[in-house]
């Protein structure tokens, strides 16, 4: 960062009216410091809607595809098991990608990464529309996944070079207002496609969308690590630098807790289209209604966490009150699946996996800046661990969900719980949160 951009920021930093996050594109520096606050304000605001749509990119290439899930187990005649097995290819790509991209944008600043990731994932994802079998559609969803990593690994790099403290955590939840809609109005354009067309379209619908982020990104994105601030050594360095990230407990603790709760939520993703439509009988499109109801949900507790608790109650806290939202309905839905309370219908699984989403929005933006609050000096590598983790673990729990068919909500109830619990104990047992202390509110 400039001199110019130095005297401009607070003491942490990580002002949003910084050069970084002020300038517009073609700006100078120099320019930028001097430039009206209101203009700051305008471009932080526009940062904050393409970080937003970034981040939203991975649950659209998800949730679009679901309601199509069981017209394409027909279409391509493949079992259901193995048709998960393309949400899995595509989340394990955005986990194998992230490590790779994440690195890389420490070395060679986000935008280079960033642009070159979301062409090749216009180019996946329009060959994925093409994909005869299902062995092909799962091979090209994994490098639409690598692909996609790019956008979700750089946003939160970007987020790290802007922000601190508990001004990060409030934008963690900002961002969640904007890409929280992604999970809401995808499985609804996902249904409407499905009338008019069959499941290819909805790869075509994605291709549109990541042609016109691509070009925003290009064009209104500026650069926000600067060179001065940019590793310069190679894998070694990178493998280095990761290592030790991984060393630091507490860091390790929240990546892993964020992970396992991410599970939880991808757990659901996966066999919600099943459960509502195949147990259940509900059609496309009232599962796409069900899912966005979950979805605002999330958001909403996203909003509370930020403009409520954060900077009043401790991150800890306020991740420990998620984490426990999410055990208690793991426990309610596994009991409600097995039938101890008797054969319930929808409106209770229903009630059930709305609670468990919407405590989401305590636990995903506090896990993630907590961990980032501790990588100022790497935030591309730590980015990409916290994304790994999740993913990696989400791309496992998927196709658990399904192992015992499509007739039993059981094993969707089982991995939810068990991850619930496993991402407890890593909050206790390596972040020790009351061993902590976070800096206060600005």
């Amino acid at each position: 960062m400039s001199e110019s951009g130095r005297a401009t920021a607070p003491a942490h930093g990580s002002s949003p009216g910084s050069p970084s996050a002020g300038a517009s594109p073609g700006s100078t520096p120099a320019t930028a410091a001097a430039a009206p606050l209101t203009a700051a304000r305008r471009t932080g605001l526009l940062v904050t809607f393409i970080l937003g749509g970034l981040t939203a990119l991975p649950p659209l290439s998800m949730d679009m595809y679901l309601p199509a899930l069981p017209a394409v187990t027909t279409a391509l005649h493949s079992p259901a098991a193995t048709v998960q097995l393309t949400l899995t290819a595509c989340l394990a790509g955005m986990a194998l990608g992230q490590l790779v991209i994440g690195p890389m944008s420490d070395r060679w600043g986000r935008r280079r990464p960033l642009l070159a990731g979301m062409v090749v994932y216009v180019l996946a994802t329009a060959i994925c529309a093409l994909a005869p079998s299902a062995e092909l559609l799962i091979a090209f969803r994994l490098l639409q996944g690598l692909a996609g990593a790019a956008a979700i690994v750089i946003a939160r790099a970007v987020v790290r070079d802007l922000y601190d403290g508990v001004e990060m955590a409030r934008f963690f939840s900002s961002l969640m207002l904007i890409s929280g809609v992604a999970p809401i109005i995808a499985p609804l354009i996902g249904g409407q496609v499905l009338r008019f067309s069959d499941w290819r379209g909805v790869f075509v619908v994605l291709t549109a969308v990541g042609v016109v982020l691509t070009l925003v990104v290009w064009r209104r994105l500026d650069e926000t690590l600067p060179a001065e601030r940019r590793h310069t050594g190679g894998v070694g360095s990178a493998l280095r630098t990761m290592r030790g990230l991984l060393g630091d407990r507490v860091f390790a603790g929240y990546t892993l807790a964020g992970g396992f709760a991410f599970a939880v939520l991808f757990s659901y993703i996966s066999a919600s289209p099943f459960v509502v439509q195949e147990i259940y009988g509900a059609s496309p499109q009232a599962f796409s209604l069900l899912f966005g109801v979950n979805s605002v949900g999330l958001i909403i507790v996203g909003q509370i966490n930020g403009k409520l608790l954060v900077g009043r109650v401790s991150l800890d806290k306020a991740l420990a009150v998620g984490l426990g939202t999410i055990t208690v309905a793991s426990v309610a839905l596994l009991l409600m699946s097995t039938g101890v309370f008797g054969k319930v219908g929808l409106v209770p699984i229903a009630a059930g996996l709305f609670v468990l989403m919407s405590a989401m929005g305590l636990v995903l933006p506090n896990t993630n800046a907590q961990a980032l609050m501790r990588t100022p000096h790497a935030a591309g590598s730590a980015s990409a661990l916290l994304g790994t983790s999740s993913f990696l673990v989400g791309a496992i729990a998927s196709p658990l969900v399904g192992i015992a068919g499509e007739d039993t909500a059981v094993p969707m109830a089982v991995v939810q719980l068990a991850c619930s619990l496993l991402s407890v104990g890593c909050f206790l047992g390596m972040c020790r949160p009351w061993q902590n202390r976070e800096p206060k509110a600005a």
